[in-house]
Formats: structure tokens, sequence, C-alpha cells
């Protein structure tokens, strides 16, 4: 081996080829997708033209199928289902500006998500955006339509407008949701809060990607003390977009005014000792079983700490077992019959 190969220089050379090439790749990718897309586009377009200009009936979209795959035997991509999903893409974003510069970003099978599942072209922007700038699957793109993350989004019942500046209001409302879908967990109405903290923490991935954008995972029952007591927080995350600390109260009850004295302590807490000088005021996020808004715009008045208030939802098991078990009551009955009918054998 030579010597120059243990170096410290040849080592970051040969790291930077590999970033290169693998960057170039990724560039080639998207262009043959880009390209894709707008090919689609054009297609789906002069078939919308050439009907109603032309008049011609519902049968070409058939006819345009059998003369290229004659033409093209080899050629996937145009199915008479592909064509109409195509002819379904101009009629829905006529918009061919935005389309090339937006849209032809995200893949086929996506767009195609977006073409079925969405009625309304507000809202599938809202969703071509999200999947450009978190890299969505096409799974998580229909997963965030089918929890209708567009609805819940900037949602949020707070106090964000007395407490937030203004040059930052919008990027933190937009950051928080009305409620939160924990449609990943398996517990039962008698959940108690421990329970659900666990199996959110179980569930640490997917509980990320339904608190969205920037959200990082810091500690759950994580200890502050104050005044030489030791106090928990239930769940400590860091937005790096927002550049704030978010701390996160579970409660399995309709929501209570008290419940703001803890969290504004927390809030208060983590302010005085764990920000740093370049991070922003901590938010206080209370994610409860359910809520009256009224009452929460009420607790919220006179709070000057940055403070929200969401619902959770999430699947829950058929039953719990304890409701198939006989009561005490029952299982007495079921015994003094079974000792009668034994003395009368």
């Amino acid at each position: 081996m030579s010597d120059y190969m243990l170096s410290s220089e040849y080592i970051d050379f040969i790291k930077n080829i590999k970033k290169e090439i693998i960057h170039s790749r990724q560039k080639a990718v998207r262009k043959v997708n880009s390209e894709l897309i707008m090919l689609y586009y054009y297609i789906g377009k002069n078939i919308v033209l050439k009907q109603e200009n032309y008049k011609w009936g519902d049968d070409l979209i058939g006819q345009i199928e059998k003369d290229l795959k004659a033409e093209f035997p080899d050629l996937s991509g145009f199915s008479r289902r592909n064509l109409n999903y195509m002819r379904m893409f101009y009629l829905f974003i006529p918009n061919q500006k935005f389309v090339q510069q937006v849209v032809a970003q995200i893949p086929w099978g996506h767009i195609i998500v977006i073409l079925t599942k969405l009625k309304k072209l507000e809202e599938a922007v809202f969703y071509i955006n999200e999947t450009i700038e978190n890299s969505w699957s096409r799974v998580i793109l229909e997963h965030q339509i089918e929890l209708d993350l567009y609805s819940r989004n900037g949602k949020l019942v707070s106090n964000f407008d007395k407490t937030i500046s203004n040059d930052n209001l919008e990027l933190v409302e937009n950051s928080f949701k009305e409620n939160y879908v924990f449609d990943f967990l398996n517990l039962t109405k008698k959940a108690k809060e421990k329970d659900l903290e666990n199996a959110l923490i179980e569930n640490i991935t997917h509980l990320l990607i339904e608190l969205g954008k920037g959200f990082a995972f810091v500690g759950r029952q994580k200890k502050i003390i104050v005044g030489e007591q030791e106090f928990f927080i239930d769940l400590l995350f860091y937005n790096y977009i927002l550049k704030r600390f978010v701390v996160i109260e579970l409660k399995t009850v309709e929501f209570l005014p008290e419940h703001f004295g803890q969290i504004s302590f927390y809030v208060t807490a983590v302010d005085k000792n764990i920000k740093g000088i370049d991070d922003k005021e901590t938010i206080g996020l209370l994610i409860c079983k359910s809520k009256n808004n009224t009452v929460v715009e009420y607790a919220l008045a006179n709070n000057s700490k940055p403070l929200g208030v969401a619902e959770y939802k999430f699947k829950e098991i058929s039953k719990d077992i304890s409701e198939f078990l006989p009561s005490e009551k029952e299982l007495k009955e079921a015994i003094g019959k079974s000792e009668e009918d034994i003395k009368n054998k």
C-alpha cells in the first residue's frame, strides 16, 4: 500500500470524490424524473386539447395505448390507466410553470396519490411542498393525507399571537397542530399518562414524524433542579428550525386551567437552566385527551409564556381484556352453583 493512501489529505480527497459521485447520480435521477413528469404532463395536456378541439371520443386513450404499444413494445408507463392519470394531471394542475418548477421534483407515484386522494388544488400544493421539503416516501405522503395534516396544521389553540414576535409568528404557528394522531399506538381508554408516555417513546420515530419538521428528541422525564428540588418534564424536544426547546406534557384527561401552572413552571425552568444564549424562548405544548376551546382561551388570556393545547387521538384496541372477565360477584355465584351441583350428584 502506498504511503499517501494513509494520509489524511488522501482520505479527505477520496471522500470528496465519492460525495460528488453520489451528488451527481442524485442530480441525474432528479433530471430523469423531471423529464418524465413533463413528458406525462405534455401528453395529458394534448389529450385534453384534442378531445376539446376535435371532439375525439372517450376511445381516444385506448387507441393511444394500442399505437404506443405497437411502436414501443418494451416501453412501460403508457397503459390506459396511466394515460388517464396524465389527463387528470393536466386538468388538476393547469399551471405548466408550477408543474415544471415544483411538481416535477416529486416522483410520478406521489403525483398519482395526490390526484386520486385530493380534490382541491390548494390542498395538493400543500402536500407537494411538504413532500419536497421533508423527502416523504409515497407511503408517508399517503399516510399524512389520510391523517388530514392539511386541516390540522397551524390550528393549535395557543397564545402565540401575544407571546411570539411577528417576524417568527407564522413559522411557529405552522410548526404545531390542532391535534396529534398517534395511530401507531395500541392503547385502551383506560391508559394512564405513564402508559401513553411509554408507548410514545417506544415509537419515537413515528412520534417525530407526527410532531413535524425540525423536532429532535432531548429526553423523557427530564430532570431539572429548581431551588434544590427535583422536577421531571414528561417529554423535552428541541426544534432546530425554530431554535426553541419545546416542553410537552401529557394529560389523559380533559384540559383543566390548573394544568397551565405545571407546564408554565417547566417552561420557565428550561429557559433559566437549559436554554442557550442563541436559543429563543421555550414553548410549552400540553397534549390532552380532550379540551373545550373556550376554557383554553380563558386560561391562556393572562399567561405570558408561549403555550398551546392540543388533543391526542389514537386507534384504541377493541376492548380492555378485563371487560371479558367475570366480576367477583359473578365468580362467587358460579363457584356456588358448581358446589351445589357436586352435592346433588
